[in-house]
């Protein structure tokens, strides 16, 4: 067995290790979601914590981790009886992002529950994590319907396997720890909040630190063994700690006074649902329990808002998490009652160089030197200043109007990529459209499909009884149709034609809102840019629709329109995304107003040619009009015709005033293809 990075050992990351250990003394907080840039330790710190949790009693032979004292009477391994107990150590189980629904949930032999009516069940990762840790790595990038059963066994804490009249229900109560970059997209507002607490983690700014986190590091990695025998120490005080707070815990009062603070302050933050009270008033139990106190302080509220509220604020996947701690001063200082008498340094989180100390969301956008000259406020109505390096001509970023619900627009015929919401698709979840034989192991069972294989076979095997003969080549899959996620690649217009102030405006607030619309959908986007001379991809292919709106937001505009700059550039990210994801069908979205100033002799049939391009390509694509005014040229109609896609203007855009717009996408498609 291969040796674990000590917690004890893990440099800084105060908020990241109190919200661990909080979790560790009350696992009923529910879990911790650990947002922050790569190569940041999350993964070592959540590991590690594996090591400090008390062993857990289970009863001997259970596959399901049943406690001998209250065996779970619905157990499929039981009844227990008077099964003897043993003890273990907690378990820590990992769910990759590439797992299957079966190995998430566990999977039941099909074969025997058909042919003897025998629950033959084989157990999952949800069963493995009871009693727990179920740890996900990069659970931003879970797949929908692995998602859906993590929240299922996280509120219900029990896990139902249901296929084909044969049902398996057992016990999953596990805390839930998940780890994310959130430059790889944003996760579903449901699961969000189903973490507990929540913490940004970033990489130290300060050298001495740093230095200290590579002498560490190279020091494990020289000799595990001997590193983690140097901090057995510090580790088994730790361990002694957090069984010494969880002995504390039922005896910690939770006054009416901070309950009153608890609920005051999540009404003045605006956080949905009563979960977030639930989850402050068991993390500030927990912070007085971990501190060696019996009763709870407007400090522990605080601490406890700072993890528990931030990622329960946002109302879209743009705002950034946070939290204003002046507001959640003024609120807890207008409900705070009577104090109990403490130590105002209680030995606790807070205290200098343990696990525990800080709180909330690290300051954005913020330099060694305090913050940017970029980040700072203008004067109110000041002009804002040009982007450094800014050419002739080229006018400072303006901020997007208002997004709006925008209609669908989706990849015309049927993909088999990555589930989704947007465009037809083979899923694996979805409406039933036939059958087929297996290909490897079977999943989803077709059952008419496959008692009409193997009826006209019975009297040849014999079958004597009530029960089906039924053999592997009679079993068929089902086919089923749902809904996948698509690339949308976004080809932005910001040329001097597109400078007009209120044209920008609009035009930005018309991507935003279909970059929203692409975050509901579960679509990966990227974003190209063309003005000047040349085209720039500003953003990469990415689940990160929010990174997609920064680069929107700070987009200035002016120059020529080097339209066939822009299309090219996109074919070439779009041949690129092919060959790294062919499952992935794209849909092209051209922001302009048509006209083609740049990047030739003749730009015009330079920008034919390069949509010409994608249309032999078969890339379902739609041109957002940006023209105004009372006399319109229509370039950006015969833009679309060239692309072999539909044109649609910025008011038709909207959702309440264009029917049918998916229809002429699909059409446009469809004849593309019979041109190729």
């Amino acid at each position: 067995m291969s040796t674990r990075y000590p917690f004890t050992a893990v440099v800084g990351m105060d908020d990241l290790r109190l919200a661990l250990l909080l979790n560790a003394v009350s696992p009923a907080v529910g879990g911790v979601l650990v947002r922050g840039e790569k190569g940041t330790a999350k993964s070592t710190a959540v590991r590690a914590l594996a090591e400090l949790l008390p062993e857990v009693p289970v009863v001997a032979g259970c596959r399901f981790s049943c406690d001998p004292a209250s065996p779970d009477p619905g157990c499929p391994d039981g009844p227990h009886g008077d099964a003897p107990g043993s003890a273990r150590p907690a378990r820590m189980v990992e769910l990759p992002v590439g797992a299957s629904e079966d190995r998430l949930v566990g999977a039941l032999d099909i074969e025997k529950a058909l042919a003897e009516g025998v629950k033959a069940f084989e157990p999952g990762l949800l069963a493995a994590a009871h009693r727990g840790i179920l740890y996900v790595d990069e659970v931003n990038l879970l797949s929908d319907h692995l998602i859906d059963h993590l929240l299922d066994a996280a509120a219900m804490g029990a896990s139902h396997v249901e296929r084909e009249g044969v049902s398996v229900r057992h016990a999953a109560r596990f805390l839930l720890v998940g780890t994310m970059n959130p430059e790889e997209g944003e996760l579903r507002p449901q699961l969000l909040d189903r973490f507990g607490l929540t913490v940004e983690v970033a990489a130290s700014r300060d050298p001495e630190q740093r230095v200290e986190v590579v002498r560490r590091r190279l020091a494990f990695e020289d000799d595990p063994a001997a590193f983690a025998a140097r901090w057995a120490g510090e580790e088994t005080a730790l361990r002694g700690r957090i069984v010494a707070a969880r002995a504390l815990l039922p005896e910690v009062a939770l006054g009416d006074a901070v309950l009153l603070q608890i609920a005051a302050t999540c009404a003045a933050f605006e956080v949905d649902g009563m979960r977030a009270d639930i989850v402050m008033a068991r993390t500030a139990t927990a912070l007085a329990a971990w501190a060696g106190r019996t009763e709870v302080t407007s400090e522990d509220v605080r601490q406890a808002a700072l993890l528990a509220l931030p990622h329960r604020r946002r109302r879209s996947p743009f705002d950034a998490p946070g939290l204003d701690e002046d507001k959640l001063d003024e609120t807890l200082e207008q409900f705070k009652g009577d104090e109990p008498d403490d130590d105002p340094e209680p030995d606790g989180p807070g205290d200098g160089d343990g696990p525990g100390g800080g709180g909330g969301v690290p300051p954005q956008a913020e330099g060694p030197d305090g913050p940017s000259p970029e980040s700072a406020e203008a004067p109110e109505g000041a002009p804002a200043p040009a982007p450094q390096g800014s050419g002739a001509g080229e006018r400072a970023a303006v901020k997007a109007a208002e997004p709006f619900r925008t209609k669908v627009l989706s990849v015309p015929g049927l993909g088999e990529g990555a589930a989704g919401r947007r465009s037809r698709a083979r899923t694996e979840h979805g409406r039933t459209t036939g059958s087929t034989r297996p290909r490897g192991a079977l999943t989803k069972l077709h059952l008419a499909a496959t008692v009409q294989a193997a009826a006209p076979h019975q009297r040849a095997r014999g079958r004597s009884g009530p029960g089906l003969v039924v053999r592997r080549d009679d079993l068929r899959q089902a086919t089923r149709e749902g809904r996948e996620g698509n690339l949308v690649l976004f080809a932005v217009d910001a040329s001097g034609s597109m400078a007009a102030r209120q044209r920008m405006s609009a035009v930005k607030g018309a991507v935003l809102s279909l970059l929203l619309d692409a975050y509901q959908r579960r679509d990966k986007v990227g974003l190209v840019t063309f003005r000047g001379r040349d085209a720039e991809v500003a953003l990469p292919p990415t689940s990160s629709v929010d990174a997609a709106a920064a680069r929107l937001e700070k987009l200035p505009t002016g120059g020529r329109t080097p339209l066939s700059a822009g299309l090219l550039k996109a074919h070439d990210v779009l041949r690129i995304e092919r060959l790294r994801d062919p499952s992935r069908r794209p849909l092209l979205v051209v922001v302009t107003d048509g006209r083609a100033t740049g990047g030739g002799a003749d730009p015009v049939a330079l920008a034919a040619r390069a949509a010409r391009l994608h249309a032999a390509d078969g890339t379902a694509s739609v041109v957002v009009d940006c023209e105004t005014g009372p006399v319109r040229l229509g370039l950006a109609g015969t833009l679309a015709r060239e692309l072999g896609g539909t044109a649609v203007t910025l008011d038709e855009l909207r959702a309440d005033s264009i029917a049918g717009l998916v229809r002429d996408v699909q059409a446009a498609g469809q004849t593309t293809r019979r041109a190729a």
